[in-house]
């Protein structure tokens, strides 16, 4: 994980690694990854109670990502088995291929479109419980890429779940400690600078 900005449109990236080569995806590691790709955009709800622009690739990608899980994996109950090919390449699995010219009726294609917006509002939710619950791990993660700019996996890792963590002593007068805000408005300064402004630039030497 990165905040340092990428190209023209990138402020930061997100890197999943494959443990080994994969050519098969199961619909439980496709839905994690859809999960992940909706991240960005609950953490920005759930920090601002707002949202920006800054999640339009991630959202490209998930909605292409579900059609291709409905149209073409068989991966929904409500539309079967049958496979409908849109000619774009299929997400999440290397390299791209057309089935043919499936088509399909309106009642279908609304069918489709209907699903596609199920699948993705569950994830908005399974995401939204999932970072309102560990939103100290959030807090955490988002002051360790302020102060180093690049987390790798056993780093993350630690941040999202320490080992022996015991909870820091309070300083005279605090309520709370920092990173375990609930709502829109407490998220410490720093995160919300960062969340907002992206990383702070280096002076120059």
């Amino acid at each position: 994980m990165s905040i340092i900005p990428r190209g023209v449109a990138a402020l930061g990236y997100t890197q999943q690694v494959p443990t080994e080569d994969r050519y098969v995806l199961r619909k439980s590691e496709l839905l994690d990854r859809l999960d992940a790709l909706l991240g960005g955009r609950v953490a920005e709800e759930l920090v601002f109670g707002d949202v920006s622009t800054g999640a339009q690739n991630d959202l490209e990608r998930a909605t292409t990502m579900v059609r291709h899980m409905v149209m073409q994996y068989g991966m929904s109950e409500s539309i079967g088995l049958a496979t409908f090919d849109d000619g774009a390449p299929r997400a999440g699995l290397p390299g791209a291929w057309n089935a043919g010219e499936g088509r399909c009726s309106e009642h279908t294609a609304q069918l489709i479109d209907e699903e596609v917006r199920a699948l993705l509002a569950d994830a908005h939710a399974r995401v939204a419980a999932t970072l309102a619950e560990h939103r100290d791990a959030l807090e955490r993660i988002a002051r360790r890429l302020l102060e180093c700019e690049v987390l790798e996996r056993d780093a993350l890792q630690a941040l999202i779940a320490p080992p022996d963590a015991t909870p820091r002593h309070a300083a005279p007068g605090a309520e709370t400690e920092p990173g375990a805000a609930n709502g829109p408005g407490d998220a410490t300064a720093d995160v919300h600078d960062f969340m907002t402004y992206g990383a702070p630039h280096k002076p120059d030497h």
